[in-house]
């Protein structure tokens, strides 16, 4: 995909979206309370049928629906996505029996899902997670005890059921993690909120001897890090346009307050310096929405390169967006600063994709791995 330009469809149902969140879901956001799951915004959400397009819909379609709603709404986008993130791997890898009774629940907005993969000690180095899931020699039909903690774990500890990988290990490294389904009701599971900078909902989990089965098994044991790796190549572009929807938000904003501000005999954007620094914000933006869509288009289309062209989106978008705003916030001047302010909302809400699913200094060691690996196979095929 060399080019990306929308169609008149895609523009109207992107310019609706926009709408949507603004009037129908940004009220139902600002009830909610910061930390903790907004269930009526969920349900607003699967009313709306826009859960299911997280779950019918393609990369392409995915980054439109995120970016959209991002620019109206971060906390509609945030809690569309982590629904799809918790669930993804149920929608792959699960039985028959774990999608019949879990998904149409997502899908409505019913049930909360949780992807449950960092640790205290393995964040960026997720291969090095140390949830235990040992043999359950008493459990009738085998099974496991999971025992340790997760930690940093979106929805946590509100979901209703967390997609959780531990080390049952049938191998080193990622070849001994297995994924399972754990409802939140599930015997020895316990969990706490974090108080963290990000208003959406973030906890810790304590797991002590949690009884799991086959029948939680997501696809096979040992299988768990790949399951892992194929939800992170599909949301790893989509986190990247909900970035430049913040970036397209923060800019948008930037334009119309420098074009009315008076300031030196004139307004704001009669001064080089505000015009050249609102050209630069426009020129990021615009070359991290081009990335976005082309990795979107790649996955789409099943490329072998996708791993290289989402990390390469997620880490161009992510690192534009706080670029944008904050220059967006230099320009406003205090007014930005303002609990409230749509700006002051954007800079706290901006900094932590920067970290998760996985940190810009991982993407980069992605992109360099698959570059040197691309490199490697051309020289031996010579």
């Amino acid at each position: 995909m060399t080019g990306f330009a929308l169609g008149v469809d895609q523009e109207e149902w992107c310019g609706q979206l926009r709408a949507l969140a603004v009037q129908r879901l940004r009220p139902l956001a600002e009830k909610g309370e910061p930390g903790r799951v907004n269930r009526p915004l969920l349900a607003a959400l699967g009313e709306l049928g826009l859960l299911e397009r997280v779950f019918a819909s393609g990369a392409l379609e995915l980054c439109l629906l995120r970016e959209s709603l991002a620019y109206g709404c971060t906390e509609a986008e945030t809690a569309l996505a982590l629904q799809g993130l918790g669930a993804y791997p149920v929608l792959r890898a699960g039985s028959e029996e774990q999608r019949e009774r879990w998904l149409p629940r997502v899908r409505t907005g019913r049930a909360v899902a949780a992807f449950a993969l960092s640790e205290p000690g393995a964040g960026s180095d997720a291969a090095a997670l140390a949830l235990a899931a040992t043999a359950d020699t008493a459990a009738a039909g085998g099974g496991w005890r999971l025992s340790g903690e997760k930690c940093w774990i979106s929805n946590a500890p509100e979901a209703d059921f967390y997609t959780v990988f531990a080390r049952t290990g049938e191998g080193p490294g990622a070849k001994g993690v297995s994924a399972f389904l754990v409802p939140a009701d599930r015997p020895g599971l316990s969990g706490a909120p974090l108080d963290m900078l990000s208003p959406h909902p973030i906890g810790s989990l304590a797991f002590d001897g949690v009884p799991v089965g086959p029948r939680d098994l997501l696809g096979e044991p040992g299988r768990g890090f790949r399951v892992a790796m194929d939800t992170l190549n599909l949301f790893r572009p989509s986190v990247g346009a909900f970035a430049v929807g913040m970036a397209r938000a923060a800019l948008d904003a930037t334009l119309a307050y420098t074009a009315d501000r008076t300031a030196f005999g004139g307004t704001l954007s009669d001064l080089q310096a505000v015009a050249h620094r609102v050209a630069e914000m426009a020129t990021r933006t615009e070359a991290a929405r081009l990335l976005v869509y082309a990795a979107a288009g790649a996955y789409d289309r099943g490329a072998g390169d996708v791993p290289r062209r989402a990390a390469m989106a997620k880490l161009l978008a992510t690192e534009t967006a706080q670029y944008v705003v904050d220059h967006a916030v230099q320009l406003h001047g205090a007014v930005a600063l303002q609990r409230g302010h749509l700006l002051e909302h954007l800079y706290r809400e901006v900094r932590a994709p920067r970290i998760y699913e996985g940190a810009s200094e991982v993407q980069r060691t992605i992109i360099a791995k698959e570059l040197y690996g691309a490199a490697g196979a051309a020289v031996a095929a010579r």
